[in-house]
C-alpha cells in the first residue's frame, strides 16, 4: 500500500508515518515545515523516519498534487494550521489558507486520482465547541467556539461535499485533545511536563475544572489506519475520543504522580474560544472500524513524561 500523509513532520503526522513505515508501507510525506512552532523539531521528527520515507517540503496550495497523488492508495490530512488561541484577528487568514484552501485543493486533485481507496481526514473536536449534551454525537450539531474550529468545520464540510458529487473517498476523524511523544511544544501536556521537569510553575488558563476527552497519540493513529483499510461509506464522520472526561485540575495530580515532583501553578483568566467541556462518543467508530481505545491518561502521560524527561520536549 502507497500512503501520502500530509503534515508528516508534526506531532501526529510523524507518529502516523512511523506506524506505517513499521506495516510495510511505501510512505510519503508532505509538510510545508511553517514556523507555527519551531521547524527544528519538526525536522527532528522526519530524522526518526529513517531512509525509508520520501519527503517532500512544499505547500499544498502550491504543489504538484497530481504526481504526488500518482499510484497513492491512500491520503492521510494531517496538515493544518493549528491552535484555537491563535485563530482569532489578523492571523485568521493563515487558518483560511491552511485549513479550507489546502484542503480543497487537495480534494481537488483526490477527484482525478482514479485509484485512490481513501483520503483520511483529521478533523478536531473543536467543531463542537460548548455542545448541548456530552459525550457528543457525530449527529449533534457543531458549533465551534472559535475561528480554528470554524475552518475545520468548513474543510470537513468540503470532504463531505467531495465524496457526495464525486465520489471522492473520504472520511473525516474528529479527533479528541491527542497527547503522547512528540506533542505540539503549545499544547497544554507538553508546557505542564516541561514546565515540572524544568522546576518552573505551570501557567493554567482557568479554573482547571475545564473537563476535557484526551485521547492518546498510539490510538489517534490505529484510527486512522483502520480508517483507512476498513470499508466505510464516503462521507462518513466519526469521533476518535479517548473516553477520558476529567478535569485539568486532575490531570496536575496524575502529573504529580507520575513526576514524583512538586507541581507549581499559576493561573491565568480563561482565552477566548477554550470550550469549557469536550467528551466524544465513540460509539460508531468501534461498531464500524472495530477501533477503541487503549492508553490511559496514566499511562500515555507516564510515557510522554518518559521522553520530555529525556529532553525530547
Amino acid at each position: 500500500m502507497k500512503a501520502l500523509v500530509t503534515g508528516a513532520a508534526g506531532f501526529i503526522g510523524s507518529t502516523l508515518s512511523a506506524r506505517l513505515l513499521a506495516d510495510g508501507w511505501d510512505v510519503t510525506g508532505i509538510d510545508a515545515l511553517t514556523p507555527y512552532y519551531d521547524p527544528a523539531l519538526k525536522r527532528a521528527n522526519l530524522e526518526r523516519l529513517g531512509g525509508a520515507f520520501t519527503f517532500v517540503q512544499d505547500d499544498l496550495r502550491t504543489a504538484d498534487l497530481d504526481a504526488l497523488l500518482d499510484g497513492v492508495d491512500v491520503v492521510f490530512h494531517e496538515a493544518g494550521q493549528p491552535g484555537v488561541r491563535a485563530s482569532w484577528g489578523d492571523e485568521f487568514g493563515i487558518y483560511l489558507d491552511a485549513n479550507v484552501a489546502a484542503t480543497q485543493a487537495l480534494l481537488e486533485a483526490a477527484k482525478r486520482a482514479s485509484g485512490l481507496r481513501r483520503l483520511v481526514y483529521a478533523s478536531s473536536s473543536s467543531v463542537y465547541g460548548d455542545a448541548a449534551r456530552f459525550p457528543v454525537l457525530e449527529v449533534d450539531l457543531p458549533q465551534p467556539v472559535s475561528p480554528y474550529g470554524v475552518t475545520k468545520l468548513a474543510a470537513e464540510h468540503l470532504c463531505s461535499l467531495y465524496a457526495s458529487n464525486f465520489g471522492v473517498p473520504t472520511v473525516s476523524l474528529r479527533y479528541f485533545t491527542v497527547f503522547g511523544p512528540r506533542q505540539r511544544p503549545d499544547m497544554a501536556f507538553t508546557r505542564f511536563l516541561t514546565a515540572v521537569r524544568d522546576d518552573r510553575p505551570i501557567t493554567l488558563y482557568g479554573s482547571g475544572e475545564q473537563i476535557r476527552d484526551f485521547t492518546y497519540v498510539d490510538d489517534v493513529v490505529e484510527a486512522n489506519v483502520l480508517a483507512a483499510t476498513e470499508t466505510v461509506a464516503p462521507g462518513t464522520v466519526l469521533n476518535v475520543a479517548g473516553g477520558t472526561n476529567v478535569t485539568v485540575n486532575e490531570v496536575l495530580q496524575v502529573i504529580h504522580s507520575v513526576t514524583g515532583r512538586q507541581v507549581r501553578v499559576e493561573r491565568h483568566p480563561t482565552v477566548d474560544g477554550d470550550a469549557w467541556r469536550t467528551g466524544g462518543d465513540a460509539s460508531l467508530a468501534r461498531d464500524l472500524l472495530g477501533w477503541k481505545p487503549k492508553v490511559s491518561v496514566e499511562e500515555g502521560l507516564a510515557r510522554q513524561w518518559e521522553y520530555i524527561g529525556a529532553g525530547g520536549g
